[in-house]
């Protein structure tokens, strides 16, 4: 999480959705960064509401605005498989070693995940309780030159970010009945990801 105080703006970092790298680029911009433990680095909207917001408000009587970015759900999910398929992973039960895409989608699609699919949701992450956009703005990962945009009028900066926390390349397939299942099951992640289309 990203604060620019005399911006006003505060910067949720949904995991895998490249904020590990802009947080390298803004972070030396960032009047604070709040790293760890991750919990805090990836503050919810219900989280950075309960916690951060009031004490901001505290400390300069003044509202904060929040942005976030958001990644097409098959995407994000196939950065989270990647991810927990490192070799460092090997015989770990977050482990996505000796089973399928497909497979890991139909177990995230599950109410009861196994712990390799428990992932969290960029639903949950950027939604409030009633099903409406927690954030001010919302862009989506796929659109990196309008969160450039936005960045350059808000904090004046040009951004230039290095690709950080890249998982391995794969190439990765999710049949047809499974990104259906997907769609049905978890209909609020494809959602959410379209209301960060500008």
């Amino acid at each position: 999480m990203l604060v620019f105080w005399k911006e006003r703006l505060v910067f949720l970092a949904v995991p895998k959705t490249g904020t590990t790298a802009l947080e390298g680029a803004l972070a030396p911009r960032a009047s604070m960064v709040l790293r760890d433990p991750p919990e805090l680095k990836h503050s919810a909207v219900y989280r950075y509401r309960r916690w951060l917001e009031p004490f901001f408000e505290k400390a300069g009587k003044q509202q904060m605005e929040t942005i976030a970015v958001v990644r097409e759900p098959v995407d994000w999910l196939k950065s989270w498989y990647k991810y927990r398929h490192r070799d460092d992973l090997a015989g770990h039960p977050n482990s996505t070693q000796g089973m399928s895409f497909d497979a890991f989608v139909e177990d995230y699609c599950r109410g009861d995940q196994p712990a390799y699919a428990k992932v969290g949701s960029q639903a949950k992450f950027l939604l409030d309780k009633d099903g409406s956009l927690g954030v001010d703005y919302l862009f989506q990962y796929e659109r990196q030159d309008q969160l450039a945009a936005f960045l350059a009028d808000r904090l004046g900066v040009t951004l230039e970010t290095r690709r950080l926390n890249v998982s391995p390349p794969m190439a990765l397939e999710l049949s047809e009945p499974v990104a259906a299942k997907l769609r049905r099951k978890r209909a609020d992640e494809f959602r959410v990801w379209e209301m960060g289309a500008h």
